[in-house]
């Protein structure tokens, strides 16, 4: 079974915990209070899911590592209860502690460890170690800027986590999408990366562009606007070009999560 190098992946799940750490230092009581740009979050929510997630993560991680069983679901809520007890000064603190313990973990492992880790995630995907951090960084990239952007409206997905999530967006498009009501079919053509797509709002599909396409509408953008589409997450037209569909119908694809 191919296995991918870990280590660029390795080097974005650290940089987007030392960006949000640092954004973490200077929030006061108000500001984790203050409304995310979760639906019904605040930012001490969001840093609470980070938190319990990093924690989970952890628990993959050893299962990768010793190739022992993954956790059952029911590991996660004792983990969970104890996170939403915290007072949002507790869950920022913490969150922190703990993402910086899981990312620690990750780097200590030897290229022997990361060579050899698999494990299956949430009973449905057999991973190797970028495949794990693969999904960390998806969670963890993408609720940074939710964080960011709640203080700074002009936010962006980091590019080191960009280039390397653009290229996940076909495995992740199943899960994040819903059928359009009249499905079409769309040229994606993205910058900073560049990347050229179809994606299939019927199937709700992203794949590289293949001969026998025939897409009837297209659709031009930065890679980190078409992350945080598919993530749900985009809300307004800059930098975006499109024929025969609109964002707001893209948007119905990809409510987020």
């Amino acid at each position: 079974m191919a296995t991918t190098d870990a280590s660029s992946w390795v080097r974005a799940v650290r940089a987007s915990h030392d960006r949000l750490a640092g954004l973490v230092a200077g929030f006061d009581g108000d500001a984790l209070r203050t409304q995310s740009y979760d639906t019904g979050w605040s930012v001490a929510d969001v840093l609470s899911h980070l938190g319990s997630g990093a924690e989970i993560s952890a628990l993959y991680l050893e299962a990768g590592v010793t190739g022992g069983e993954p956790p059952a679901m029911d590991a996660f809520k004792p983990i969970w209860d104890t996170w939403n007890a915290r007072s949002p000064e507790e869950q920022a603190a913490q969150s922190v502690i703990a993402n910086e313990a899981f990312v620690t973990r990750v780097e200590s492992l030897t290229a022997e460890e990361r060579a050899a880790f698999r494990v299956t995630m949430f009973g449905r995907m057999s991973v190797d170690l970028a495949g794990a951090l693969g999904m960390r960084l998806s969670e963890h990239a993408l609720h940074t800027w939710d964080v960011a952007v709640t203080f700074d409206p002009a936010a962006k997905v980091a590019p080191d986590a960009v280039d390397l999530l653009i290229d996940r967006l076909p495995l992740m498009a199943g899960f994040m999408g819903k059928q359009a009501p009249a499905p079409v079919s769309v040229a994606v053509t993205t910058t900073a990366p560049g990347r050229a797509f179809t994606l299939d709002t019927g199937g709700v599909t992203i794949a590289p562009v293949g001969a026998a396409d025939a897409p009837t509408a297209s659709l031009t953008l930065p890679a980190e606007a078409f992350t945080r589409l598919v993530y749900g997450r985009l809300d307004n037209e800059d930098g975006l070009t499109a024929s025969g569909v609109t964002l707001s119908e893209l948007k119905s694809v990809f409510p987020g999560f």
